[in-house]
């Protein structure tokens, strides 16, 4: 099929409008990923409004990340099945749809629906935005400021979700957290059309449906299990089961995939030292990112008495530090330094800022105390995601571009769930002991209360440091790539390994 009538390029030359398409395809990843933030600060008024209790409230971020995270590697492998173009397409309407949904809620069952959703449209459309890029920009240095730019979103589109939230919140209604990616994805519906290439599916292959159920269903059952540590211990019969049944299905995808016809992740994609360090990394990395965000949401706004509006700016510098870290650092030097000595340091700084932050009390002060803690964690970050994202898509063949970068942002998902979780119950754990130590009168409970709530915060501060320091080690041992310009081209196939 000729060019002129795929609407690509001619063979050879790069497309004109390729930074155009850079700008559409950022759209629909940033809104995917604030997403998975922007209501929790609205989390409150939603919860009043439609009269969920204390233990059901959760569903409204678990339901969106359970179905994004355990349906990723299905949509990427949708993705190169189908094509990219059109599986992003059906993923901005179906998210839009589900969104309006959610904004029109009028009980809390509608609400948790419409955000399962929007996790299952987000599950198609991240793979098919990451693998949209991947193949769009294949020059080394094109490629690294691509990158830079993917990474800086990807590394603050959380944060930006609790600007986001804070202001629709204080100033318009909770449901505009929900209605705002209705024009979002509207606009980036009509760049996609215009400015996006579809390169065909490969039609000839078949879904791997017992790979999908065996696959999503390991995942799924984990972070549930992790989203339910919280409310019920992890020595709760029903934690136990959904790990035990986790591990189980996960074995069984692994042991299915080496005898699958048309498997859902090749596993030479995994397999390859690179890319496995790099999906690592990702992982543990967000483990401690995203249990921060928790932490610092309550901390802001229950302790030092912040409103939604001021708690969510003051997650900007964080934002702006990722930016810098990213496009300004990262993507100028990716095609001249090897990718780990980006993500050590980089991993080493956020290391440093979450330090500083365990230095918390009850009466510190934003601008001394947090605010170079925030910096830091935001420079390290924004070193660090950009070349997480470049190392693990290159070198892919084509037809599992898709599948490759559903993997990276099943890291990143699958790692925030767990982070949330895990460092959750041990601030909570931590706050009870320091509780039941302090309190011997009934009197101070006022003032030993917040003192036992931040002290949990601090010992889980404590460990997501030390997971930081883990996906440093990772990233230094396992992530051994050249600077991409010494590399495969970007649009060369992985080779198989040998046996």
């Amino acid at each position: 099929m000729s060019s002129a009538r795929t609407g690509e390029p001619p063979t050879g030359q790069a497309d004109p409008r390729r930074w155009w398409g850079l700008v559409v395809i950022a759209l629909a990843q940033l809104m995917v990923v604030l997403d998975a933030t922007i209501v929790n600060i609205a989390l409150p008024s939603a919860q009043r409004d439609l009269g969920m209790s204390d233990g059901n409230r959760q569903w409204v971020i678990t339901a969106y990340t359970l179905a994004f995270g355990g349906l990723l590697l299905l949509g990427g492998r949708i993705a190169d099945l189908v094509g990219r173009k059109r599986t992003f397409v059906i993923g901005l309407v179906g998210f839009a749809a589900a969104s309006a949904l959610g904004g029109a809620a009028q009980s809390q069952g509608m609400l948790f629906g419409a955000r399962a959703l929007q996790g299952v449209f987000a599950a198609v459309l991240a793979p098919s935005a990451l693998s949209l890029l991947t193949t769009t920009f294949t020059d080394p240095r094109e490629r690294g400021k691509a990158f830079g730019i993917y990474g800086a979103l990807a590394g603050s589109g959380s944060a930006i979700g609790f600007i986001v939230g804070g202001l629709l919140t204080e100033y318009l209604d909770w449901r505009w957290c929900l209605y705002v990616n209705v024009p979002i994805a509207v606009l980036a519906v009509f760049g996609a059309s215009a400015l996006l290439h579809d390169r065909p599916g490969t039609g000839g292959a078949r879904l791997d449906v017992p790979g999908a159920l065996f696959g999503c269903g390991g995942l799924v059952a984990i972070v549930y299990g992790f989203s339910e540590a919280q409310p019920r211990g992890w020595s709760d019969p029903l934690v136990l089961g959904l790990f035990a049944a986790g591990v189980v299905l996960l074995a069984a995808f692994v042991r299915w995939q080496n005898r699958a016809p048309s498997p859902l992740l090749p596993l030479h994609i995994v397999k390859e030292r690179n890319r496995a360090g790099s999906f690592l990394t990702m992982a543990l990395a967000t483990v401690a990112m995203f249990g921060l965000f928790l932490f610092l949401t309550y901390y802001l706004q229950i302790i030092l008495g912040y409103s939604p509006v001021r708690a969510g700016l003051g997650f900007l510098p964080l934002t702006l530090a990722i930016i810098v870290g990213s496009t300004q650092i990262s993507a100028r030097l990716l095609h001249r330094v090897a990718p780990r000595l980006l993500m050590v340091p980089g991993l080493l700084l956020a290391a440093c800022g979450l330090l500083l932050l365990t230095r918390i009390t009850v009466s510190s002060s934003y601008p001394t105390e947090i605010l170079p803690a925030l910096l830091l964690m935001g420079l390290g970050m924004g070193l660090t995601f950009m070349p997480v994202f470049a190392t693990a898509t290159s070198g892919v063949a084509a037809q599992d571009s898709g599948v490759t970068s559903a993997t990276v942002n099943t890291s990143q998902q699958v790692g925030g769930s767990i982070g949330t979780a895990l460092l959750n119950t041990i601030a909570t754990s931590s706050s009870a002991t320091y509780l039941a130590a302090h309190l011997h009168n009934p009197a101070q409970k006022a003032a030993v209360v917040p003192q036992a709530v931040v002290h949990g915060y601090t010992i889980a501060i404590w460990w997501a440091a030390g997971v930081m320091l883990l996906a440093a080690a990772v990233a230094g041992l396992l992530v051994t790539a050249k600077p991409p310009k010494h590399d495969v081209p970007a649009d060369a196939p992985i080779p198989e390994p040998v046996a």
